[in-house]
């Protein structure tokens, strides 16, 4: 059986303009919709390149397990020494806020001051510990900025606890944590694959905090682009772009098996620039990459990535088939 790359993911989506770099590239791949899938864990996984594309904001779209279910892939996988892109590590940190922050510590990499609670009505004490104002509440696991939601007050928070309106965590697990305004109102999400830095984009965040890219998004989100024409104003990719913290960044990202993904951090008035989030299911802008004019096509660039690591696993056959003549 010929290799392939595999795609692991739950959003159909997403995985468009994936799947028109494969076929430019004449490349050979298969999907794993994991939505209701089935593994025989007796069974060796077939040879070839693998590419988790899980994503925390799967409860979303209605797959509430799809993250849990492919980090039993992902074992499976790594059990049969295969080639993995974005592995359980990845998958690891991608539905875990909190632990993002903490492996971003190791790497000395300035994040907001956070502080972690395993019960909503511990979010006064922990509002008290952070004494930071204003003050963002988020779930652990979210995605999308699903959840995400800022407060000026204790009291406003009290009342919203008590009224119901922090939705739910699905771990439990709840973030209080110091705001960051970023500077001109926006965002800027750092991209790599392969462990190369792709480009910089700067998103515009002063109506929300759902801040997807992907040109394909759930309709009822207000602040994700379903076309291109928001492009101009919501997501412009950096020219010129510099940032002394972006080999930190390809090292955390490499020692966190991570081989596609972004940082996305908020710049205050100060220069300082603090993560907030690290992103291991990135999207790109359609829209955005064509305005930028430089032709680096994020989903194009990750094929052409999948299709090299594919070739390596070819040549690694022949070489051994060779050594046993």
């Amino acid at each position: 059986m010929s290799k392939k790359i595999y795609v692991i993911h739950e959003n159909d989506a997403w995985v468009v303009p994936l799947r028109a770099a494969f076929q430019k590239l004449n490349l050979p791949f298969e999907e794993w919709f994991v939505d209701r899938m089935t593994l025989d864990l007796s069974e060796a996984p077939p040879e070839g390149v693998f590419y988790n594309r899980m994503s925390a904001s799967a409860h979303t779209r209605d797959h509430r397990y799809a993250p849990e279910f492919t980090g039993n892939i992902l074992s499976w996988l790594e059990r049969h020494n295969r080639t993995v892109i974005n592995g359980r590590r990845a998958l690891q940190l991608e539905v875990r806020k909190s632990e993002q922050y903490i492996a971003l510590q190791k790497h000395n990499i300035l994040h907001p001051k956070t502080i972690v609670a395993n019960d909503i009505n511990l979010l006064p004490e922990a509002v008290d510990k952070l004494n930071q104002f204003p003050f963002i509440i988020k779930p652990n696991r979210g995605g999308k900025g699903t959840g995400v939601q800022l407060f000026l007050t204790k009291e406003s928070l009290l009342n919203s606890i008590q009224n119901g309106g922090l939705g739910e965590s699905l771990d439990g697990i709840w973030l209080a944590q110091q705001y960051v305004r970023p500077a001109n109102d926006r965002i800027v999400r750092a991209e790599f694959v392969g462990g190369d830095f792709l480009y910089a984009v700067s998103i515009d965040s002063s109506k929300g905090f759902q801040l997807c890219p992907a040109d394909a998004c759930n309709i009822e989100d207000a602040f994700c682009p379903v076309g291109e024409s928001s492009t101009a104003s919501k997501f412009q990719i950096l020219e010129n772009y510099k940032n002394s913290d972006l080999e930190r960044y390809a090292d955390f990202l490499k020692e966190n098996n991570i081989g596609v993904g972004a940082l996305e951090y908020a710049e205050d008035a100060q220069g300082r620039r603090f993560v907030y989030d690290v992103n291991t299911n990135t999207n790109y802008n359609s829209g955005a990459e064509a305005d930028f004019g430089n032709h680096r096509q994020g989903m194009f660039e990750i094929a052409k990535f999948l299709g090299n690591e594919l070739e390596k696993i070819s040549d690694e056959v022949g070489q051994r088939a060779l050594a046993q003549v």
